[in-house]
């Protein structure tokens, strides 16, 4: 779980206005930050398979709001993978 400086920090850097907190700008950005603390986590547990399902579930959310950036605004897309650093 982010804490809220860090979650308030990502907000405003991928945010498209000064209170946009739901955009799928925003759900990518958080989304990545919070896989990317579990996969340490689960490199020090990896029998841990609840934890496990859990970021399987947010890999795929993360893919669904990606593919749908990019039906959406090809631009943003590929300025949300460059700042995230997917391989896309």
């Amino acid at each position: 779980m982010l804490k809220k400086e860090k979650k308030s920090k990502i907000i405003k850097e991928h945010g498209l206005h000064e209170k946009d907190t739901g955009s799928a700008d925003v759900q990518i950005g958080l989304l990545s930050q919070e896989i990317d603390s579990l996969v340490l986590h689960l490199k020090n547990h990896p029998k841990d398979l609840h934890s496990k399902r859990g970021l399987i579930k947010m890999v795929v959310k993360r893919k669904k709001l990606l593919n749908y950036l990019k039906d959406e605004n090809e631009k943003r897309y590929k300025e949300v993978v460059k700042k995230v650093g997917l391989k896309k």
